[in-house]
């Protein structure tokens, strides 16, 4: 149960810290906020690879530590 609550205050700061950079690198364009959604995307989709590649964790896109991630597989 406690990952499963970890997971979730994890994918819910990153979607929020997504959304504010987002909206913040709109503001600092001067371009329509409707573009504040493709550019959360492009971090998501960032913030996905690094951490599959980069952390060295293959088949999920978790920042948690695996011990701790419900995604991890075989644990």
């Amino acid at each position: 149960m406690q990952k499963l609550l970890l997971d979730l205050a994890e994918r819910s700061a990153w979607t929020g810290a997504q959304a504010a950079l987002g909206l913040a690198a709109v503001e600092l364009a001067d371009i329509p906020v409707w573009w504040a959604a493709p550019v959360a995307l492009l971090a998501a989709s960032a913030k996905s690879w690094v951490a599959g590649r980069l952390i060295g964790r293959s088949g999920t896109a978790s920042t948690l530590p695996a011990a701790k991630d419900p995604a991890t597989p075989g644990i």
